[in-house]
């Protein structure tokens, strides 16, 4: 067994860097399967299910459904004793945004264009830590490293679910270091690491209006034996109170928080009323909110003029209303040691770089626009690496010297649990002439088009195995990553200054809810909103 003499490290890498290189077709068909799946938060059925079969084939033991989630898992595998190092797979799609992996504007074959679609993509998040946990796994066997790779698939990521779930209910106890990937999806941050400016907190709640009692309405006592007589004034009920929320809420919006500090509250309609105008009040309504705050005590806030929206909404439309908890997620916490590791990794393995056939791509698109092909169509910030260090300093230009966290994801959870990372790697991003601006389909279709895709998945792949194996095999790294998260947790897990998980460890998720979903009927599978004749222009 390889006893931890760190000088051996540079063969490790060379046989991860290699493993990649073999299977890069193997690898690229892996990305297209899940990018075509493209299925939305709580409902990656066929995705979690060909994560869970490939890493059964890999040699994980694999906890499907983990966290009380049916599309999600965790899985392990260890070569004996030694650091724990974790990693995961996301892979939820976006409701409304169908493409086809092609350099038009299309929906996916037969499907609606209203249909989920990958946009960061998650799929290639997942694909390209996947690649690193695979080959890592390669060069513990060869070279026999001790240790173990956890690796956990985390769905709904779009709702900022899953990952609070995990940590609440103990899955993340006993990791020795997390890493996490994002595709590039905002700058500076590309081809870099997060340092000190990690994401913030998320709130999230279902309200879900009912009209129980309708014929208790202006009920004086003297009114028709007919609970719904069109002589009779009906109750507003639950379609009336989700109007009355939203707007309630859009009224209060600039009233929630001072207009600084970059957050935002977005909503989703999850459930209506059935599809009827007959004279009855509708029964059922449910809307979705979503905050992204740079502090707890933001987001605290703003849910209680939420939960008062709600309240009064409900009142006025004669319903009650139930608060369903969505999540409750951390902000980040640095780790110094993490992000300078990491990002040496990226900078030995390489930011993407695009080829001629990836640059054919990008000029058809641009062509198909009525733009004039650009000789080198991609942003620099594609192949480009940025230190951390600098990174953070053009991020800070954008925010206030008060604020500590900017945007939001659910890695967070993480961070509370051991040291972590946070890696961005650069992904097609096309040269916009001045004055144009391109429409969102071309970011979705440039994710799913493997030669533009494919090079952010092996560059992700080989700077997280390489991470992995200096954890696995220098222990004063690994040492110093931890050493640093005890400090800024006032002493570890527990600590002065740590964060517990938010949820209680018997937290239910909703997945009951209606969520959005590809169906299957008598027509054959389908997105929930039907596909119209002209979806197929």
């Amino acid at each position: 067994m390889y006893n931890n003499t760190e000088q051996l490290t540079p063969e490790f890498k060379e046989t991860v860097r290699n493993w990649i290189d073999e299977n890069t077709n193997k690898i690229s068909e892996w990305h297209q399967k899940i990018w075509h799946f493209a299925e939305p938060a709580f409902r990656e059925y066929k995705s979690a299910r060909w994560y869970v079969e490939l890493l059964t084939e890999y040699g994980f033991d694999v906890e499907a459904g983990s966290g009380d989630m049916p599309t999600a898992f965790a899985a392990r595998w260890s070569n004996g004793e030694g650091p724990v190092v974790a990693a995961y797979a996301e892979y939820d799609a976006v409701p409304g945004n169908c493409q086809a992996a092609t350099t038009h504007q299309a929906p996916r074959k037969g499907l609606s264009r209203f249909a989920a679609g990958h946009t960061d993509p998650h799929s290639a998040l997942g694909i390209g830590s996947l690649t690193g946990l695979l080959a890592t796994q390669a060069a513990m066997i060869k070279h026999n490293i001790a240790g173990t790779l956890v690796y956990f698939g985390e769905p709904a990521e779009k709702v900022r679910a899953s990952k609070p779930y995990h940590a609440a209910k103990g899955y993340y106890d006993g990791i020795d270091a997390f890493l996490s990937f994002h595709p590039c999806y905002m700058l500076p941050l590309s081809n870099t690491t997060r340092w000190d400016t990690h994401c913030g907190p998320a709130f999230s709640v279902v309200y879900s209006f009912e009209c129980t009692q309708p014929e208790t309405w202006l009920n004086t006592g003297e009114g028709s034996p007919i609970a719904a007589s069109h002589s009779s004034a009906r109750a507003p009920g639950a379609m009336t109170a989700l109007t009355m929320m939203q707007t309630l809420t859009e009224s209060t919006r600039a009233n929630m928080q001072a207009n600084t500090g970059h957050w935002s509250l977005s909503e989703a309609i999850l459930a209506c009323p059935q599809a009827t105008a007959d004279n009855l009040p509708h029964h059922v309504a449910q809307i979705q909110y979503l905050c992204r705050v740079p502090s707890l005590e933001m987001g605290e806030t703003i849910m209680q003029v939420l939960n008062k929206n709600a309240q009064l909404a409900a009142e006025a439309a004669h319903c009650t209303v139930e608060e369903i908890g969505v999540t409750k997620s951390r902000p980040g916490l640095a780790n110094h040691v993490m992000a300078q590791l990491t990002y040496d990794n990226l900078v030995e393995a390489g930011a993407p770089k695009m080829d001629s056939a990836a640059i054919k791509v990008a000029q058809e698109i641009q062509a198909n626009l009525g733009l004039e092909p650009m000789a080198s169509p991609f942003m620099e910030a594609v192949s480009t690496c940025i230190s951390p260090q600098d990174a953070e300093r053009e991020l800070r230009k954008m925010l206030p010297e008060w604020q500590t966290h900017f945007t939001s994801d659910d890695y967070t959870e993480m961070c509370w649990h051991a040291p972590t990372v946070r890696l961005y790697v650069g992904r097609p991003m096309l040269k916009a002439p001045k004055g144009v601006t391109y429409p969102a389909w071309v970011l979705n279709a440039l994710g799913g088009i493997p030669e533009c895709i494919d090079p952010m998945i092996f560059s992700a792949g080989k700077t997280i195995a390489g991470t992995m194996i200096d954890l696995l095999t220098q222990p004063s790294v690994l040492a110093a990553a931890q050493e640093e998260f005890k400090q800024r947790t006032g002493g570890g897990i527990g600590g002065s200054q740590w964060m517990a998980p938010m949820l209680p460890a018997d937290f239910t998720p909703p997945t009951y809810l209606k969520w959005p979903e590809y169906i299957t009927t008598a027509r054959g599978e389908e997105w929930c909103i039907p596909t119209a004749p002209n979806d197929h222009a």
